[in-house]
Parts: structure tokens; sequence; C-alpha cells
């Protein structure tokens, strides 16, 4: 019995060296969010010592961080990209497990490099695309000053070089705005008067419809939102343009805006295609198709759902979709409480 006692708490402390040395920072919390021990990493990540920390509570330690604001709310969603509390160049990973009876495993790791890399990317696209502005729009002004009835034999050319171009500048546009969402950290906190918009962007739906389509407009909640008006229509008008490019002529297209439970909800129902189950969590990349043939046929450029998911993320809220082949799709954009606002009274006094 000693024996097995003995090699027990042998491979304990192997268990426990391990961990000690892994580069990631590991904070064991009680059900208080007390420290119950943590590595050697958690120094260089976290600001922490073991034991000189021993019993403190994490949340508090990380009062008016983002850090701390993720704590107080559970950490049950991952934080995928936070500063160091000591070192304000170094971005990390963190993430909540629970295990055993009420306590939790916080993980933290060094993504530093990889945070370059991706500012690499961003600054790539963003200087490709702004070099292709121009020209792009140079070979447009020229197509257009082209007369299909000078040269019927070359008319069916001349108009799909005109599409093409037109697509490759709209490409362009929403990688431009994809780069700008990209390096965007806070977004006016201005009233966003949701009655108008709404208006407005049933009027788009109408005009990029042609009547082709039954086009329904519910506003259910009667109230506005807080964020920027410019990036919400941009967003709230890609769903309604997808709506349209991918329901077939005789289709219906509902636009809704209602209170939820928590906040209220945007949304946007057709009768299109609908979409497989296997693509629904591949949606929001930047180009994903689920039919090449169609989406471009449609005119789409493959980065609408992304740019509504960066501006749906900087006003925290949710991209929610529900769809099914052959049956139509429902994209909401779901915002809580903190985003909505009581309508301005048109009382004088």
């Amino acid at each position: 019995m000693e024996w097995r006692a003995r090699r027990l708490l042998e491979e304990l402390h192997d268990v426990r060296d391990a961990a000690a040395s892994l580069p990631d920072a590991l904070v064991l919390l009680d059900a208080h969010g007390g420290i119950r021990w943590c590595n050697r990493s958690a120094e260089r990540l976290l600001a922490l010592a073991w034991p000189r920390d021993r019993d403190a509570v994490l949340a508090s330690r990380y009062a008016g961080h983002k850090l701390g604001d993720w704590l107080d709310r559970g950490g049950a969603e991952p934080l995928d990209d936070v500063h160091a509390p000591a070192d304000a160049t170094m971005h990390l990973q963190v993430t909540m497990m629970p295990y055993g009876h009420d306590q939790r495993l916080l993980l933290a790791r060094d993504i530093s490099r990889l945070a370059r890399l991706e500012q690499v990317r961003r600054d790539f696209v963003a200087n490709v695309s702004h070099e292709l502005r121009t020209p792009l729009t140079v070979i447009h002004g020229y197509l257009e000053l082209l007369d299909p009835e000078d040269v019927p034999a070359l008319a069916p050319v001349l108009g799909e070089m005109r599409a093409q171009s037109q697509r490759m500048r709209q490409i362009v546009e929403d990688l431009l705005a994809l780069s700008r969402l990209e390096m965007e950290r806070h977004l006016p906190e201005e009233r966003v008067q949701m009655q108008p918009l709404l208006v407005t962007l049933r009027r788009e739906a109408e005009a990029l419809s042609q009547g082709r389509h039954r086009i329904t407009l519910e506003d259910e909640a009667h109230r506005d939102l807080l964020g920027s008006a410019k990036d919400l229509h941009s967003a709230f008008g890609n769903l309604v343009s997808n709506a349209v490019r991918y329901t077939p002529d005789g289709g219906a297209i509902a636009i809704r805006w209602r209170r939820t439970r928590g906040g209220a909800e945007y949304s946007v129902t057709d009768t299109g295609y609908g979409i497989p189950a296997e693509h629904l969590s591949r949606l929001t990349e930047r180009f994903y198709r689920v039919s090449s043939s169609r989406s471009r046929g449609s005119g789409g450029t493959g980065l609408g759902l992304s740019i509504v998911k960066h501006v749906l993320n900087l006003h925290h809220a949710e991209l929610r979709i529900e769809s099914e082949a052959g049956i139509g799709s429902t994209f909401a954009c779901v915002f809580d409480h903190s985003r909505v606002l009581e309508p301005e009274s048109d009382d004088p006094r």
C-alpha cells in the first residue's frame, strides 16, 4: 500500500512538472475564481507567480483590462486576441475549460507571431486593393466610352468585358471595406434610426429585384440601434442583396426587425435555393462558395457575408443562419439589449 502511494505521488509530481514546463500559461481556478495553482509560463504571459498569487481572485487582478471583463462574463467563449497584462506588444489567445467539481482551467497561449503574420496579410490585401483600384477605374471608364452599336459584332464581347470589369471593381471595394473593418477597434457610437433605414433597405431590394420577387417589410420592434449607421447599412444591405440574388423569380423575401427577450433581431428570410447544412459553418469565409457557377452568375463577390460578420463583431452582435436546401434561408443579426435604444420622442416637451 505504501509502495502504491509513493508511486502515485511520483506520478503526480511528474504531471505537475510537465505542466509547469509548458510554454502555455496554465491557471487552475476554484469555484470562486481564486487561483489554486499556476505554472511558470503564467508569470511571463499573465504576470502571475506561484505561490505569491495563491487564492487571488483572477477577475479582480485584471480589473479594467479586457481579460478581466471576459472573466466577469464567465469566459464561456474563447478570447481570440487580447494584449498580455504585463506586455501590450504580446498577443494572447485565452480559453477557459471546466473540470472537476466547479473548478476551471484557464489556458493562455502566446500568438504574437501569428498576429504579426495576420497583420502582414491585412496590409498586403489593403495595399494591393488600393493599387488595383485606379487601373480598374480607368479600364472601366474606357469600356463605358465604347458604344456596342458602333461595332455590332463586338457587342457581346463588350458587354461581358463591362460586366467583369464592374465585378472586379466591386471585389476591390469589398476587400478595402474588409481591410478597414479588420483594423477597426471601435466604431462610432451614434443613434441608428431603424425605421428610415428599413424603408431604404426595402427600396434597394425592390430596385435590385425589378419586380421579380414579392418583398415585404415588418417592423415589430419600433426601436433604434446604437452603432455605426454606415456599417450597419452595409451589413443589412448585403443580406438583402444576397436574398434577391439567390431567390428564383416569383419567390418571396421578408425583411424583419423585431424585439427579442435579450435585445432585438434584424433578419432576412427568402424562399431561395437554400444551403446544405455542411456549408453553413463556412459561409462567412472570404470567397467561400456553395456553388461557384451559381454565385458568379448572380454577380456576387463572395465577400458580403464576411463583411457582415466583421460589422456585427464590432457591434458585439451575432450572425445566425438557418437554411434548408430547396426551401430557403434566414439570416439574422442578433443584438443584445445594450445596443437597442428607445425611439426618440416626437413630443417637443
